[in-house]
C-alpha cells in the first residue's frame, strides 16, 4: 500500500510568489522539460529570500567553475547521501544532459567505493561524503583535493556539497514533491 504524502507548503501561484517567479519557473520547467519546478514555486513564497538563493545557486550551478558533469555527480551524491527525492528526480535528469551516463547516475548510490569510478570522480565523491558527513574534509583528502582543483574548485566544491545539503533539508523537510516530466 502506497501512502501519498502532501507538501507542507504547497507551490504558490501568482498572488503567492510574484508574477517574477512564476515566468522563472515557466522557463525553468522548459529547461528540465518538467512543468514549472516545485521547488521555485515553493521557495518563491518568501519572495526576499528566493531572488537571493537563486543568484547564489545559480553561481554554482550552472554557472560554477566545475564542469557540469562534476557538479551533478556531486549534487546527486549529496541527494542520495539527504535521500531527497524532489533532488534525485531533477538531478538524474541533468546529470545526465549534462554527461553522466545511466549507468553513473545509478552508481551514484554507490558511492566512492565503487571501482568504476576514475581517480578524479572518486574523489568527488569521498569529499562529498566526508563534507556531508562530517561537514569537513581529513588533512589527507584536502592535499588530494588541492592537486586537482585550484583555490577557487576547491572553494566551490565546499559550498556546493554545503548548498545541496541545505536545500535537501529544505526540500525534505517542506515535503516538496519531485516535478513530473511533460
Amino acid at each position: 500500500m502506497s501512502t501519498r504524502v502532501s507538501a507542507r507548503i504547497a507551490p504558490g501561484r501568482t498572488r503567492d510568489t510574484g508574477l517574477a517567479v512564476q515566468v522563472f519557473a515557466r522557463v525553468a520547467g522548459r529547461v528540465t522539460r518538467t512543468k514549472p519546478p516545485a521547488v521555485f514555486l515553493t521557495l518563491g513564497r518568501h519572495r526576499r529570500l528566493v531572488w537571493g538563493w537563486l543568484l547564489f545557486a545559480g553561481a554554482l550551478m550552472p554557472g560554477g567553475r566545475l564542469p557540469r558533469r562534476e557538479t551533478e555527480l556531486v549534487i546527486l551524491r549529496v541527494a542520495t547521501l539527504s535521500g531527497s527525492a524532489y533532488e534525485l528526480a531533477q538531478h538524474r535528469r541533468l546529470g545526465r544532459r549534462a554527461g553522466l551516463t545511466a549507468d553513473e547516475v545509478e552508481r551514484v548510490a554507490l558511492g566512492p567505493a565503487d571501482p568504476s569510478w576514475g581517480p578524479r570522480d572518486r574523489l568527488l565523491l569521498r569529499a562529498a561524503d566526508a563534507l556531508h558527513a562530517r561537514g569537513d574534509v581529513s588533512d589527507q583528502l584536502w592535499t588530494e583535493l588541492r592537486a586537482q582543483l585550484d583555490e577557487r574548485e576547491t572553494i566551490e566544491l565546499v559550498m556546493l556539497v554545503g548548498h545541496y545539503s541545505m536545500l535537501a533539508t529544505t526540500l525534505n523537510t517542506l515535503r516538496v514533491q519531485p516535478d513530473r516530466p511533460r
